[in-house]
């Protein structure tokens, strides 16, 4: 393994200059203003959105180096890897992970410099189990390159977030699993849809397959072009072996997705969908064009018949190629919707003319195995430890599906909860009625439902959840090609964060809509995300991550001032933002004026 000497013997110290500014500026972490951070990096991206919408390909370049230099880029992207992102303190093959608020400035100042000489170190090499038994491997990169791949990601997003098809949905800022899903629904609904095939297809190991020209070829001349080179063949660490990359983009990296994303644009086009592009039925399909729909490698097209269908399917075959990627025959079919189709966790089915979109019965057979499963490791455990276990997954998976006709599975997956829990309760106390074990383990612990069912713990009043108490809501489908990075839609993408809702507690989500969204101490988001969870499993790390990231803290706007009398105000703020804050703080920042749009995540 080769010695690593920058960055790592920066991260010991303290930067002795900043750069962008004074030779004597000390740049002090816990000092830094947030909201300007933000602001800046968000006004670089709408100008270089601008020029490529514009076709001016030399301003973009010189945007994108500007953007590269940026102190605000580089201390929002070093932010986002060691304080944001879910997997902030994992480390790579250095088994290094940045902690220190010293060591995080030290990090972003090495990087406005070096960026362009950086040489990546090796992935690491892990592997998850997949849903059909087999593992998934992902690539893990040290913190260095995972800080720099970000750096690199906000320079080339906004480029091809104009560029990008409108009906890609995966692993963009403002867009999600619920929007491909809901543009499923509107595509199909009605007894008068045409397009009543499907062609549901399974791109082969695709992160592993990209050909590394092809993609680096369709880059151009970006600024960090021969930095993304040198990542795609950096290698990978399995088991303490090195092997080399001749070809793929290791799954798990910052940039790997948009790199995905922009390997596969062009998709809608090759497989022959026209939009109309004037009129009031503007961004529509036109008449007897299919629709493809994708997220990131997993798509879908709906046809008017099978022969189109299979018409589609050669012509991306054959586009796909290029690429060094290929459907996976054993997955990839034609079918009609009568007969459904599952896409992304869900199900999408006719029922005698009349579309219904629900969970997959193979989402609902793995969450029930997975409900058996952490019962049956819970014997032995109190009844604190089965809530504390078990309603992360519950809040987790009912908020995945909330947007689709769930009632009845939530229902049936309520029923097999309450068995397990009652079975749970037998087993602990093998000698007690059945009568006691009612009465001890269940009640009506929850006083806004009239449910006397309820399993919960008679000590501290705590309760499970139920998967039915999750309100089902209608997604609203994001607007064709809109991006959040187009200045032009700044009023469209403000009202709809504000309409939306995440799934935490009405104190909670009172509060975070009363404080728009952002801490009172520190000026910066509570909720940090371009775009909703994209699976079960990420809504439960997600709501688990924002009740260990924020607490309810009382605060007094004016503690020098105050009355002995006078009530303390009730806040949401950033634990961290806490813990720096001195016992007599105040209110921070300013809260946004009346006028200006509320950002909830």
């Amino acid at each position: 393994m080769r010695e690593l000497t920058e960055p790592m013997g920066m991260l010991d110290a303290v930067p002795k200059g900043a750069v962008n500014g004074p030779e004597d500026d000390v740049l002090d972490w816990d000092a830094i203003d947030w909201r300007v951070v933000e602001d800046t990096v968000r006004r670089l991206r709408q100008r270089i959105f601008t020029a490529s919408q514009a076709g001016d390909l030399k301003k973009v370049r010189n945007l994108q180096r500007l953007m590269l230099r940026s102190r605000a880029n580089a201390l929002q992207s070093v932010r986002r890897v060691t304080e944001v992102n879910a997997g902030r303190m994992t480390a790579g093959v250095d088994g290094e992970a940045v902690l220190l608020p010293s060591v995080k400035a030290a990090l972003a100042g090495w990087m406005q410099r070096h960026w362009a000489s950086w040489t990546p170190w090796p992935v690491k090499r892990v592997f998850i189990p997949k849903a059909n038994g087999k593992r998934r491997g992902l690539g893990i990169p040290v913190v260095v390159d995972r800080c720099l791949q970000a750096l690199a990601t906000a320079a080339l997003e906004p480029e091809w977030e104009a560029r990008f098809e409108p009906r890609s949905y995966g692993f963009r800022p403002g867009r999600g699993c619920q929007d491909a899903i809901q543009s499923a629904y509107v595509t199909a609904r009605g007894k008068l849809c045409r397009r009543t095939w499907v062609l549901d297809a399974d791109l082969a190991a695709a992160f592993d397959q990209i050909d590394h020209d092809h993609l680096l070829g369709q880059l151009g001349g970006f600024p960090a072009r021969a930095l993304v080179a040198r990542w795609l063949t950096a290698g990978v660490v399995a088991d303490g072996r090195f092997t080399s990359t001749e070809r793929g983009s290791p799954q798990g990296g910052v940039i790997s997705p948009l790199l995905m994303n922009v390997a596969l644009h062009g998709m809608e086009q090759a497989a022959g969908v026209r939009y109309i592009t004037a009129g009031a039925n503007a961004g529509t399909a036109v008449t007897g064009s299919p629709v493809v729909i994708r997220y990131a490698d997993d798509v879908i097209a709906f046809c008017h018949t099978r022969q189109q269908a299979e018409q589609v399917k050669a012509r991306l075959a054959g586009w796909l190629a290029p690429r060094g990627l290929a459907f996976n025959e054993d997955k990839t079919r034609v079918v009609n919707l009568d007969q459904g189709v599952d896409f992304l966790g869900f199900n999408i089915r006719r029922y005698r003319g009349k579309l219904l979109i629900k969970p997959s019965k193979a989402a609902v057979k793995r969450i029930r195995h997975r409900l058996s499963a952490e019962m049956g490791a819970l014997r032995g455990a109190n009844a604190q430890a089965v809530l504390i276990r078990l309603n992360p997954i519950i809040r987790g998976w009912s908020a995945y599906y909330r947007h689709v006709v769930s009632s009845r599975t939530f229902n049936e997956v309520d029923t097999h909860m309450w068995n397990l829990a009652y079975n749970w309760a037998r087993r602990r106390h093998p000698h007690k009625s059945r009568r006691w074990i009612t009465a001890r383990y269940f009640g009506a612990f929850n006083l806004a439902r009239r449910d006397r069912w309820v399993f919960g713990d008679r000590d501290t009043g705590a309760y499970l959840l139920k998967f039915v108490w999750t309100k089902i809501i209608r997604h609203t489908l994001v607007k064709g090609e809109a991006s959040p990075d187009d200045p032009s839609l700044a009023n469209y993408w403000a009202d709809r964060r504000r309409r939306g809702r995440p799934p935490l507690d009405r104190v909670g989500l009172r509060l975070l809509l009363t404080q728009h969204g952002r801490c009172p101490l520190c000026g910066g988001l509570l909720l940090h995300a371009d775009h909703e969870p994209q699976s079960p499993r990420q809504w439960e790390q997600w709501l688990a991550t924002v009740r260990k990231a924020t607490r309810k803290q009382a605060i007094l706007v004016e503690p020098q001032a105050a009355a002995p009398d006078q009530r303390a105000t009730l806040h949401l703020v950033h634990t961290h933002c806490r813990r720096r804050a001195p016992a007599d703080a105040g209110s921070g920042p300013a809260p946004p004026k009346a006028g200006e749009p509320a950002r909830l995540a």
